[in-house]
Order: C-alpha cells, then sequence, then structure tokens
C-alpha cells in the first residue's frame, strides 16, 4: 500500500499531452490563433527542408528547431514562462555541448584506443561469432538496396529525432515530469561521456579498416551504409551533408552506444504510460530493430548497445529511488508502518489516500 502510493505521487499527470496542446491552440484568441498558424509553418518548413535537405541531425540545427516550436507553441504566455523556457533551453544546449566536448578532453588524456577487446568480447557474445561480419556476409550487397537497407537507415537516424520529439512534447504537457524525463536522460549522458573519455574505441568500420588515417585489421572489410537507404529514396544531398558533417563528431565516441541507449529510454518512459499490452510488446521492436540496425550498418559492436542499455538502467534505478525517497520524507504518512495498539475489527481495510496524493510533485 505504502509503495503504491508513493508510485502515484511521483506518476504523470492523467492529462495527455494532445489534450494539452490542444488547449493551447483554441482560436479563442489571438494568441491561440497564432499559435495554429505558427504551427502550420512551422510543420511546412520542416516538411519542406525534411524533402529536399533530408532530416535535421547536427546539434546546432536540433537546437534552433526545438527552441522555434517552444516558442511558438507558448506565444501569448506569462513572462514567467517565457523566463522558464529559456533556461530550459539553455540546460539542453549545454547537455549536449558538454557531450561533444568530450572528443578535445579525449584527444587531450590519450588513452589507448579500444579495438581488440571490444572485438573479442563481441565475438564470445557471439558464440565464436562476430555479429556485424555476420550480418553483413549475409544481407549486405553492395550492388542492390534491399529493404531492410531503407528499414535501417531509417531506424538509424530516427535517434536524432525521436528523443527530441519526446522531450519537447514532454515540455509542452508536463514540466515536472520533464525534469524527471531530463534527470535520466543527463544522467545516461553523462556517464556515455565518462565512457568516451576512459574508454575510446574503435567503433567496426573502424577497427575493419575504414579510416584512412587509422588504418586498422582487427577485423575483415565492413562497408558503412548507414546512409545507403536514404540515398536510394532519392535524399542525396542529406546523405552527402551527413557524411561530411560526421567527420566532425567524435569517431571514437562508441563505448556505450547512445543510439542503442536513448531507444530504450524512450520505450522505458513511455511504458508506464502505454496500457494496451500488444502496444507495449510493439513498442519493444525499436530498441530490437535499433540493436540489429547498428550491428548491421557496422556502426556498433553488441557490448556498445548492451552498455548503453546497462546505463539506461542505472539512470532509471537511482532516480527513482531518489524520487521515492523524497515523496516520502514530504508525505512521511504513505510509507508509515501501522499503528501496533489499534487491533480493533474493521480496520484491516487500507486507509484512504490523501485526495493529493495523485497530484505530480
Amino acid at each position: 500500500m505504502a509503495m503504491d502510493s508513493v508510485s502515484v505521487a511521483v506518476a504523470a499527470p492523467q492529462e495527455g499531452f494532445l489534450a494539452e496542446l490542444a488547449r493551447r491552440l483554441r482560436p479563442t484568441s489571438r494568441w491561440g490563433l497564432a499559435r495554429r498558424l505558427g504551427l502550420v509553418g512551422y510543420l511546412l518548413g520542416y516538411l519542406t527542408w525534411f524533402f529536399t535537405k533530408g532530416m535535421i541531425v547536427d546539434r546546432i540545427s536540433v537546437t534552433i528547431s526545438v527552441a522555434t516550436l517552444m516558442v511558438i507553441v507558448n506565444l501569448g504566455r506569462p513572462l514567467r514562462v517565457w523566463l522558464t523556457l529559456l533556461a530550459d533551453l539553455v540546460i539542453y544546449g549545454g547537455m549536449w555541448v558538454a557531450y561533444d566536448e568530450t572528443r578535445g578532453v579525449a584527444d587531450g588524456i590519450g588513452l589507448p584506443l579500444q579495438v581488440q577487446s571490444v572485438v573479442t568480447i563481441d565475438r564470445v557474445l557471439g558464440l565464436g561469432y562476430q555479429p556485424n561480419v555476420v550480418l553483413q556476409e549475409q544481407f549486405y550487397r553492395a550492388d542492390v538496396v534491399r529493404w531492410y537497407d531503407v528499414v535501417a537507415s531509417i531506424v538509424y537516424f530516427s535517434h536524432f529525432v525521436v528523443i527530441v520529439v519526446l522531450i519537447a512534447a514532454l515540455w509542452v504537457w508536463n514540466r515536472r515530469q520533464w525534469v524527471r524525463l531530463m534527470r535520466r536522460t543527463s544522467t545516461v549522458l553523462l556517464l556515455a561521456c565518462i565512457g568516451y573519455v576512459l574508454l575510446p574505441t574503435a567503433p567496426p568500420w573502424m577497427a575493419a579498416g575504414g579510416d584512412p588515417t587509422n588504418k586498422l585489421d582487427a577485423l575483415p572489410p565492413l562497408a558503412r551504409p548507414a546512409g545507403r537507404g536514404w540515398t536510394h529514396m532519392g535524399m542525396h544531398s542529406f546523405v552527402h551533408a551527413w557524411e561530411t558533417g560526421r567527420d566532425w563528431v567524435n569517431r571514437t565516441a562508441a563505448m556505450p552506444s547512445l543510439h542503442g541507449a536513448f531507444a530504450l529510454l524512450v520505450v522505458v518512459w513511455l511504458w508506464p504510460h502505454v496500457k494496451r499490452r500488444e502496444l507495449r510488446y510493439l513498442m519493444l521492436a525499436y530498441p530490437v530493430s535499433m540493436l540489429l540496425s547498428l550491428v548491421y550498418l557496422a556502426e556498433h559492436y553488441v557490448i556498445d548497445v548492451l552498455a548503453g542499455w546497462a546505463a539506461v538502467g542505472l539512470a532509471f534505478v537511482v532516480w527513482s529511488a531518489i524520487e521515492r525517497r523524497i515523496a516520502e520524507r514530504r508525505m512521511p504518512w504513505l510509507t508509515a508502518p501501522p499503528d501496533a495498539d489499534d487491533d480493533s475489527p474493521g480496520d484491516d481495510e487500507p486507509d484512504a489516500e490523501p485526495a493529493f496524493a495523485g497530484s505530480p510533485r
């Protein structure tokens, strides 16, 4: 009873995101109409960009697009909301700046590059087979693009969109829940940054000799076809821009995999809010398909993804315990033991929860 009450106390409110967004977009005032028109313009602009230049994936452009959307849906709101929004955007942008800065820190420390160690671990996980090599030998064909190549490309690049959409939507819906999500997201990102600094790791494509500046031969030659599905769909300029820009990122930021971590984080966060069992199981296909795509595209080892999943599990366990402890301190009666002297008949029924127990913190 006590733990159930605490869980209720930290759970999300029942009002849905779409209901909250619809409330803000009601054309009952000039601001409601302005938000609607702004949102339509934003969607048209995003779709135009998508079909001409492809998906927005670089940090600066993603931050600008998120900030623009948040400005539109908050038109006409009080000054305190704008100040909160500004502070939250600074936190969001700073989180990613800190992530990008790990490249310089890792280069400055000069720790040895992990190559053979991760290859060996993956071979053990593959029961003597190397998963990246097996998947490309069985399914990759340089002269033909098949349906799973397109799916793999879409799943791979969804990493740059799905988590951002969840963060933005949650801010619109309920900022208190946004804070809870950001605690977990930033913790995963922190753990990843520590891994990138202390364990710079050559991803499979690099270990197979794909980096002309650092020739390695720990694996047989592997293709790096993450963008070929988009090229097959006609988005050549997007793939060219991405392939050019990826040379500026931390190419040894592989352990743990943020692609794998965020795919699982989204599912774990949404899990208690999805009541239908079949939809829950369908959601599990996202992190699993991300794992298969990352390995097939030679972007990550299996162990990279498992490490990312472990980081997500740790972040949720730690923050759930902290939030439960905070709730217990604010409402100690929720976890207080029953009165040992009170053994009167009819008191076996659980006490009624406080009327405000279900409200957000």
